[in-house]
């Protein structure tokens, strides 16, 4: 199973942070918020795959929720260059495509960095903020 990105709004912290912990013991990787501003500053990361949960929805099974997030087994290792490009696509998003920042806070060569976003197809070749 790949772990999925997985958008929480929620304003009660208690709620949020309990299924933040759920989520990570099924191997998923939780993106939790407090507000839709916050929600939406989450979906515009490009790269990212994301399921949003309505908590408050009604009829919603927690005990089921949690048995379908933590399987018994241990999840498979993400593929590195799912996690890579997923990586270098949130820190262009950070600069705002800035490619010369962005291999800076990288710690790699700008060179290095115009070779991944060809290969991983995260756009530009437009020569912005390189």
């Amino acid at each position: 199973m790949k772990a999925s990105h997985i958008l929480i709004l929620d304003p009660d912290a208690v709620r949020r942070d309990e299924l933040v912990i759920t989520f990570r013991s099924g191997g998923h990787l939780p993106v939790p918020c407090s507000d839709p501003a916050d929600a939406a500053r989450a979906l515009a990361v490009p790269g990212l795959e994301l399921a949003v949960l309505a908590l408050d929805s009604p009829g919603l099974d927690q005990t089921l929720l949690r048995q379908a997030v933590a399987p018994t087994s241990p999840a498979l290792p993400e593929p590195l260059d799912d996690v890579e490009r997923r990586h270098i696509a949130r820190t262009l998003a950070y600069t705002n495509g800035n490619k010369r920042r962005a291999a800076h806070l990288l710690g790699i060569a700008r060179s290095t960095l115009l070779a991944k976003v060809r290969k991983y197809g995260l756009g530009g070749g437009d020569g912005v903020g390189e």
